[in-house]
């Protein structure tokens, strides 16, 4: 092998190694429902996972372990919503909802941080930090719908938003 092929070799070993430690998914994870916090079962949707780790990896992977759980709690409380789709997959791809573009991975540490939160999300994790928002956006944006909702926190770089409780219009 040459180096640079050898090195990546060895690289995608200890990938695989890492994440199988981190994320124990079962092999028939895919035909299973997603997790119900309210029994505290700990199967988690392989789908469900990479979706909303894909999420929180190119929504917030600058933001520290709380920015991402608020992110995550979002997520998680628009699929509790009657207004937004009941799946991960389908708030994460739910049209016009979020400014990602889905594009290759690059900062592998970050994004098994994402799994991280991602899997202790879905396996019921507390969801105490956004006092249940469904809406968020960066300090750099100011969206028209933020005047219409609740702010409910300020987390790192991000603002979170209730849209159950609308503000009085003067």
């Amino acid at each position: 092998m040459s180096t640079p092929l050898s090195w990546l070799a060895r690289v995608s070993l200890c990938v695989a190694i890492a994440l199988s430690s981190v994320v124990a998914v079962p092999a028939n994870a895919e035909t299973q429902p997603r997790e119900n916090t309210k029994t505290g079962s700990s199967k988690v949707s392989s789908t469900d996972l990479q979706c909303l780790s894909e999420a929180l990896y190119f929504e917030a992977r600058g933001e520290g372990s709380q920015g991402q759980r608020a992110v995550a709690e979002v997520i998680l409380n628009r699929v509790d919503h009657p207004k937004f789709p009941k799946t991960v997959c389908g708030v994460v791809n739910q049209k016009g909802q979020f400014t990602y573009r889905k594009t290759r991975i690059r900062e592998q540490g970050a994004f098994v941080r994402a799994q991280k939160i991602a899997t202790t999300a879905l396996q019921g994790g507390p969801r105490n930090l956004t006092k249940g928002a469904t809406y968020f956006h960066t300090r750099a944006v100011r969206p028209s719908w933020s005047r219409r909702f609740e702010r409910t926190a300020h987390i790192g770089s991000h603002y979170f938003y209730r849209s159950d409780r609308r503000l009085a219009a003067n």
